[in-house]
């Protein structure tokens, strides 16, 4: 069984006892979290499709923690100009388990 669902403005297929990393959610670790904006759920074979979400269905998951990805380099130059910039930025993630899918 999996469903598409729609957490934080972004779209994951997602599935039970899965772990993955989503943009930093306001729950404390710890905490359960209810998605509702569930856009497709697969249960064998049997597919509900929303227009745009599937009526009461429901992901559960467990936030495990919070955290920051990998640093990434944005540099610019324009060449015989002298000009260059560089710049990184840390992206803010949240660490979620999908303890169920309910739909």
């Amino acid at each position: 069984m999996f469903a598409i669902v729609e957490i934080a403005g972004q779209q994951f297929k997602v599935e039970k006892d899965q772990t993955l990393f989503v943009h930093r959610l306001q729950n404390e670790e710890g905490a359960s979290v209810e998605f509702d904006k569930v856009l497709l759920v697969d249960n064998n074979g049997s597919v509900k499709v929303g227009t745009p979400t599937v009526g009461g269905a429901k992901v559960k998951a467990q936030v495990l923690n919070h955290l920051k990805g990998d640093k990434v380099i944005v540099f610019k130059k324009k060449r015989r100009k002298g000009y260059k910039k560089k710049n990184g930025h840390r992206q803010y993630f949240t660490k979620i388990q999908i303890s169920d899918i309910l739909g």
